[in-house]
């Protein structure tokens, strides 16, 4: 299970919606207890990808690095990854499996919709509607799957 708080939550929908129409991406930071991944902070990684941003992501090995540097110096560790999926659903997709690594994560996808209107009659702009989380689980890249993963909304800014 994920536990994530409120704020994060909104945080990352948000990256989704400036980022749009290409991919966010971003690192999940926290501790795992019991089988329970709690997030403390989402921080939003730069999409290094270059060829197509539009529906793939890349996090640069040196910023992977300083992110899991920092946690670790907080007593935290990589927990999960988020991207978003700009004009498609919140749902895994055959390259979202093949490029994740990281066992006992939760990867985070956010649809993000495009042309909806905003308040102001002259704004459109993506919008983030659904949010779902897939866990990695296996025990190496021959039999690595992405299951999904259930979530609990937390009302506070870190649930750690």
């Amino acid at each position: 299970m994920l536990r994530i708080g409120q704020v994060q939550l909104e945080a990352i929908r948000q990256h989704g919606e400036a980022a749009y129409p290409e991919e966010c991406c971003g690192i999940l930071v926290g501790c795992t207890t019991e089988g329970l991944n709690n997030v403390v902070d989402a921080v939003a990684a730069e999409n290094t990808r270059s060829d197509s941003a539009h529906n793939r992501y890349q996090i640069a090995p040196q910023e992977l690095i300083r992110i899991q540097q920092q946690a670790r110096r907080r007593g935290l560790d990589i927990i999960g990854f988020y991207h978003s999926h700009p004009d498609h659903p919140a749902a895994w997709s055959k390259t979202d499996l093949e490029e994740a690594h990281w066992l006992g994560c939760s990867y985070v996808i956010t649809r993000v919709v495009g042309n909806v209107a905003d308040n102001r009659a002259d704004a459109v702009r993506g919008r983030a509607m659904e949010t779902n989380s897939f866990l990695l689980t296996g025990t190496s890249e021959e039999d690595k799957r992405l299951e999904p993963e259930p979530v609990e909304i937390a009302a506070g800014v870190g649930v750690g």
